[in-house]
């Protein structure tokens, strides 16, 4: 397996207030990468320094072998954040047509696309319909559609199934799946304990720190422990000395 996303001891501080706490992480390609921790422990900020939006106050991140921020990797990477960002005075179709002529999609490509994203998100009966007119739910949807529109070799998606029913999450998580197999990257932020069990490796992170990092089922042979939720409960009061387990 590349090495992808390679993340060296990323810090981050606003101010006096230090919401990153030299992070370490690498993605590998063909790999769903999560990264788990509780609201306010670090890991949007963590996203968007990976995406560029936001950049450390020490440390490096490379993507794809670049030095992040680089505006040429943008065409290889689909990122969905927490707050949808969407043209609500335009219907689906609309946005998703908008975001696929950014990347350069010819016509066909982008029919073909547009026409695979909203039958994945179940929104192609909606496409007509102004996005103002969109449920919460619908707009996280349609977001999870924008970020794929493009057939990036990195997904970042951040909390991307929170509002979604439970059968569409798990068509979503199937295609996450097939998106791994066929050798793309997926990072995800998640604090729903099943999505993390379907992660390859994981980073629990709080308090800008990771705590713990290892496949699932190390995570949880490594603290005696057969739920990852308590195991996050005990890692944090016994944070591992080197983090990783293997």
């Amino acid at each position: 397996m590349t090495s992808t996303i390679v993340l060296d001891q990323i810090s981050k501080s606003f101010g006096k207030k230090t919401v990153l706490n030299n992070i370490s992480i690498t993605v590998n390609s063909g790999q769903i990468f999560g990264l788990i921790g509780p609201s306010g422990s670090g890991k949007t900020t963590l996203v968007k320094i990976i995406v560029g939006m936001d950049q450390p106050s020490n440390g490096q991140v490379q993507v794809l072998n670049t030095k992040v921020p680089n505006l040429n990797l943008l065409q290889e990477i689909g990122y969905m954040a927490q707050a949808d960002a969407l043209y609500n005075d335009l219907t689906g179709q609309e946005n998703l047509a908008f975001f696929a002529k950014l990347y350069k999609l010819n016509k066909h490509v982008q029919n073909e696309r547009i026409a695979y994203a909203a039958d994945l998100v179940n929104l192609t009966p909606h496409l007509t319909k102004k996005v103002q007119n969109y449920s919460g739910g619908m707009k996280r949807r349609l977001s999870l559609a924008v970020a794929l529109i493009h057939d990036p070799q990195i997904l970042i998606l951040d909390e991307p199934t929170v509002g979604i029913d439970p059968e569409l999450r798990k068509s979503i998580w199937a295609e996450i799946t097939r998106l791994k197999n066929d050798g793309k990257t997926i990072l995800i932020t998640t604090h729903v304990m099943d999505e993390a069990e379907k992660c390859d490796q994981l980073a629990m992170v709080r308090d800008g720190e990771i705590i713990s990092s290892g496949s699932p089922l190390d995570l949880k042979n490594h603290y005696e422990i057969n739920s990852l939720e308590e195991v996050f409960l005990k890692a944090g009061g016994e944070k591992d000395e080197n983090n990783r387990i293997s």
